[in-house]
């Protein structure tokens, strides 16, 4: 009934009739949702219009493309007595990924860092001009204040997906990045990534089915190895932490539960430089001690290709694996490298001080996918959750005081007073090792004096910092309960 509620409040927004609608009285009971979506897909392959500009008895609509930290910080923070706030993006949740890792080994649930985002914004699922689109953005027609979208449409009642169109006064583009594998061939094909619930899960399952696989009779001792073998590349916080997080796995709870391959396991990171480069070099060397310590296996090499089973480096060298996890940063996504708009340094969306993509009217752009123009003199900033976050909120502000003062409708604040420029200061980075040891940086870069810590210490500072940065209440009790119930029970190894 829910489902079926939200379908209807979806034809009203773009102004589509299903045809069931007219068919009910004589079927005699309610139609399935597969059934909604067959009949609606062939009235909506001929509508186009979706949302219509705004009228003038009618709120601004701002148009935020994304759900990852900058658009949900900006969706949070937004004025909705101001704008209606149109969220489009191809899942329905924000991801916490600083606690990503810790699904994959089962030390936190997956629930635990998803965060609805009817949660972060409630007008979105209650305010009748105020929406959330299940779909991925195709490309922007600027001129007209358009938004072409496409449907995202999967699982067991999967239709054909439908384009549509939403009008805009103010386009916030946050869609963030993919990850970059350098055009290393293979790389998409055999690799997994770690930057959704879907990839933790993936890693989750294929890692499982190698435990058990490995402990079936007919197995060879050379496939036992190579089934058994985690590789993962990418020397960064992400690569580290998981490289971390899966070593402690491996000692706590496989040696305990899986006694016959114990021997087998093992984790090898794949780095071309050195790991943590960012990290001041006396955390660097501590964290290379644990992680060999932990039983990591450190290779400084570059991939050259990727197989279905091993990876080759540029010296020709081949490492077996059973799970290979691809962590060696972000680049842009097709959707930004469509975009005829000015570019940054390194193919992102280029912005002036204040966040504008100043060749076109009324579009911001923050998070991974953005970066300041040459011509504002500033350096591309990182890509970076706490540099997303405080743009989200940074831009909330900024357009809050624009509706305030009656800029909010399209066209209308080319001479607005945006007030102070956006300025990023560097809070610290935080990186977990496993076995209780983590690694707290508090520079503001890498040539600064500041504080940094390594050990029980900063582990116990980076689970408090991090629980307090979780969004909801219920998310932060979910997140600590996993960790008391790991403590005391151990990890959960089912594969579901």
């Amino acid at each position: 009934m829910h489902r079926l509620k939200t379908f209807r409040r979806f034809c009203a927004a773009t102004g589509a009739q299903p045809r069931w609608e007219q068919r009910v009285s004589v079927i005699g009971q309610s139609p399935s949702a597969a059934q909604i979506l067959q009949r609606f897909t062939s009235v909506a392959g001929e509508f186009k219009s979706g949302l219509p500009p705004t009228k003038a008895d009618e709120k601004p609509r701002l148009v935020v493309l994304g759900s990852g930290w900058a658009g949900c910080r900006l969706i949070k923070d937004i004025d909705t007595k101001l704008y209606d706030v149109v969220c489009i993006s191809p899942r329905n949740h924000m991801v916490f990924t600083p606690l990503l890792a810790s699904t994959c080994v089962g030390t936190l649930e997956f629930r635990s860092v998803a965060e609805p985002i009817s949660q972060i914004q409630p007008a979105i699922s209650r305010l009748p001009g105020s929406y959330f689109f299940l779909a991925n953005c195709s490309g922007i027609d600027f001129d007209n204040h358009q938004v072409l979208c496409q449907t995202v449409t999967e699982g067991s009642e999967t239709v054909d997906p439908w384009s549509f169109k939403v009008s805009y006064d103010k386009l916030v583009i946050a869609s963030g990045a993919q990850a970059s594998t350098f055009g290393i061939k293979g790389a998409n094909e055999h690799a997994t990534f770690l930057r959704e619930v879907r990839h933790a899960q993936e890693i989750r399952r294929k890692l499982l089915l190698n435990l058990m696989l490995s402990d079936l009779p007919g197995i060879s001792e050379d496939e036992k190895r190579r089934l058994l073998h985690c590789v993962v590349v990418g020397g960064g916080p992400t690569g580290v932490e998981f490289s971390g997080e899966l070593s402690d796995f491996i000692r706590r709870d496989v040696h305990k539960r899986y006694a016959h391959v114990k021997d087998y396991i093992h984790v090898t990171l794949v780095e071309a430089n050195e790991i943590l480069s960012s990290f001041d070099d006396r955390l660097r060397k501590y964290a290379v001690k644990q992680l060999l310590k932990s039983g990591v296996r450190l290779v400084r090499g570059v991939v050259k290709e990727v197989l279905s089973e091993k990876i080759v480096l540029t010296d020709d060298s081949e490492i077996p694996y059973g799970l290979l996890v691809w962590s060696t940063g972000v680049g842009p996504s097709p959707f930004v490298k469509g975009l005829e708009i000015p570019k940054s340094p390194g193919g992102r969306i280029g912005v002036n001080e204040w966040l504008q993509v100043p060749s076109v009217q009324d579009v911001f752009a923050i998070g991974d996918c953005s970066g300041f123009l040459e011509g504002t003199g500033k350096p591309v900033l990182p890509a970076l959750a706490q540099v997303a976050e405080r743009q989200g909120k940074y831009l909330a502000t900024l357009i809050n005081r624009i509706g305030k003062e009656g800029g909010g409708r399209a066209n209308t604040m080319k001479d607005a007073d945006l007030g102070e420029p956006f300025v990023y200061k560097h809070l610290g980075s935080m990186a977990t090792l496993g076995r209780y040891k983590a690694l707290v940086d508090l520079r503001q870069n890498k040539d600064a004096k500041g504080i940094s810590l390594a050990g029980f210490h900063s582990w116990f500072i980076w689970r408090t910092a991090y629980l307090s940065r979780v969004i909801s209440w219920r998310n932060r009790f979910y997140v600590a309960i996993n960790w008391f119930t790991t403590m005391v029970f151990g990890r959960d190894i089912s594969r579901i």
